[in-house]
């Protein structure tokens, strides 16, 4: 059974819905490695699992303590709660730093993610003909996704849903960026750029009395189209927790190697020397968003030039990346300690 968690401990919790919430925004870095590497990956899974028909029974039968308790609402409302300030605080600032130190960001996160590989594979020890494989294919998986190039954009509904469901992998596959991959599927712009847009003009235009917009065909394609990734989503999130559920029951080992693989392949996304390509319009200038961001299409890598001060610095930051991580670890390994103790009393 699970110790409860000292205020200190929830506190972190909140820190860590935090670092899910800005790893989040950089396509390219998954959220789920956050939960991977900081020790509560198998409960998160688990937790989301939950979201089934007995929760909604409980939760419509009014027996609201149960409903809580069956969800583990606490340890999900600390983590969203610590998303939901990311988006205005963290996210905000990461937004700064990738406009005015693209390199250093990126250095940071591949820092963190070669420590997180540490981090895994320390502890894991069950290398044999079952995980060795495992982790040869989610290294080669990883590697692929890396470097394939973007296909069209495609407006097909049932393609959208399905785009919805790989949209919320990077919350539940570590080393996966659901953001990355909706670049690579072509629907980058319109699912998370021109839908978003469109669901702000309707509200704006909603909130000031003017429902004009029933009668704008393409407005209502758009928003149908937000419709139909947003139910894509949701399946993917329920689908993806129960079968991470399932095979972190049945098969542990072979799954950490293959997710160990994964992330180590998913190195190529987040190389730190590489220049950002933007969506133009016919006058080849670049498109903004909603936020009057540019529109990322993809990227193109190159080797450092280790004569440039900037790429020192860049190292440096790599090293500060992996640091985090051995923090972490100290910590996770603090917290087991004192559980333990708190266990023997």
């Amino acid at each position: 059974m699970q110790q409860p968690r000292t205020l200190l401990d929830n506190f972190f919790l909140v820190i860590k819905g935090l670092c899910m919430g800005a790893a989040n925004k950089v396509p390219g870095v998954s959220g789920g490695i956050v939960a991977f590497v900081a020790g509560f990956y198998e409960e998160f899974i688990y937790s989301l699992q939950k979201l089934n028909s007995k929760a909604v029974k409980l939760l419509f039968n009014g027996r609201f303590k149960s409903f809580f308790r069956y969800i583990n609402a606490k340890f999900l409302g600390l983590l969203i709660f610590g998303m939901l300030v990311s988006y205005f605080s963290v996210s905000r600032i990461l937004d700064y730093f990738l406009d005015h130190n693209e390199l250093f960001v990126w250095a940071t996160f591949f820092g963190m993610v070669i420590g997180s590989i540490y981090y895994i594979g320390k502890d894991f020890s069950p290398w044999n003909q079952r995980t060795i494989p495992a982790a040869i294919i989610g290294l080669a998986v990883g590697v692929s996704i890396s470097f394939l190039n973007p296909a069209r954009e495609n407006d097909n509904l049932l393609f959208i849903f399905f785009c919805g469901i790989i949209s919320v992998s990077g919350m539940t596959l570590p080393g996966l960026s659901g953001s990355f991959i909706l670049i690579l599927l072509g629907n980058y712009v319109l699912l998370l750029v021109d839908s978003v847009n469109a669901l702000y003009d309707t509200f704006s235009e909603v909130f000031s009395g003017d429902f004009s917009f029933v009668n704008n065909r393409e407005r209502i394609q758009i928003l149908k189209i937000l419709g139909v990734f947003t139910l894509g989503s949701v399946t993917g999130l329920v689908t993806f927790s129960h079968l991470l559920s399932y095979v972190l029951k049945h098969f542990k080992a072979t799954t950490t190697a293959v997710l160990l693989g994964f992330i180590t392949g998913s190195l190529g996304v987040l190389w730190p020397w590489k220049r950002t390509i933007f969506k133009l319009d016919e006058a080849g200038n670049p498109l903004l968003d909603s936020n009057g961001d540019k529109i990322i299409l993809n990227y193109t890598r190159h080797f450092p030039n280790m004569a440039e001060v900037e790429t020192w610095w860049a190292i440096l930051f790599i090293l500060m990346g992996i640091l985090v991580l051995l923090i972490l670890d100290w910590y996770g390994n603090n917290r087991k300690k004192n559980e333990q103790v708190r266990a023997a009393r």
